[in-house]
């Protein structure tokens, strides 16, 4: 397996009047909850990388135009890590941040020939590979003519505890939603709203955030336990088990 990049050309938009999809993967992160020296993105799962299965779905999914993988400049996994696919496209453009990284890849994305601001662009944590091409389908049917557009995410199902000035608080869990990606939003307003993040030194972590601090209102779209995030140690097994060959014992 090699790294490879694509030189810009129109061949990444389905028709210069049609509105494209674009995948963004920022995998820059080194995972350091989960320990260990290698980034979770490139843990090994089911003979595959972690960014390997998460790309494969992007990859199946007919709605998008191209897939990009945003990792960091001095990067020495992800040629190992990726098989070359046409329309896959690594970028070496990672920032300290996932905001200067997702940042950095719209850029790349907004200098291509046909690039237009209403260009849909999905940002999806490298490290949640159980997103399936039918989800990811679901989301953009639900939100292409969304004026905003919109995020995965799960209805806080469990009674929620807060710690507050060393008492126990219990908080209704009405109305509350744990936010998943893929995050969908326009080219244009999406870099809009984390230049606005960045000039009035606001932190954001995720592009949602961003977008609201704008007064723009996302769509939640209900996605699915499997579509969690690789973050701890015994989350391996969870994916481990979801990856198994269905006749493996």
């Amino acid at each position: 397996m090699t790294s490879f990049a694509t030189t810009p050309t129109a061949h990444y938009f389905p028709n210069q009047d049609e509105v494209a999809y674009f995948a963004l993967i920022p995998a820059a992160g080194v995972g350091a909850r989960m320990g260990g020296s290698t980034p979770k993105q490139y843990l090994n799962l089911a003979g595959k990388s972690v960014l390997q299965l998460t790309v494969d779905r992007f990859l199946a999914c007919a709605q998008i135009s191209h897939t990009f993988v945003l990792v960091s400049p001095e990067d020495a996994y992800v040629q190992d890590a990726l098989h070359a696919a046409p329309n896959l496209t690594v970028l070496h453009c990672g920032g300290a941040t996932r905001r200067e990284t997702v940042s950095n890849g719209l850029a790349y994305l907004a200098s291509l020939p046909n690039a237009k601001n209403q260009d849909w662009v999905l940002v999806h944590d490298a490290a949640r590979p159980g997103i399936s091409s039918d989800l990811l389908a679901h989301l953009i049917q639900t939100l292409k003519t969304d004026p905003v557009g919109g995020l995965l995410a799960l209805p806080v199902v469990d009674t929620v505890k807060r710690v507050h000035q060393g008492r126990l608080e219990t908080i209704s869990r009405e109305g509350l939603w744990l936010a998943q990606t893929p995050q969908m939003f326009r080219l244009g307003r999406l870099s809009e709203a984390l230049e606005s993040a960045l000039a009035n030194a606001l932190e954001v972590t995720d592009e949602a955030s961003a977008i609201e601090l704008l007064g723009d209102v996302p769509t939640l779209v209900e996605g699915h336990a499997s579509n969690r995030k690789l973050t701890l140690p015994e989350d391996l097994i969870y994916f481990d088990n979801l990856f198994k060959p269905r006749n493996s014992k």
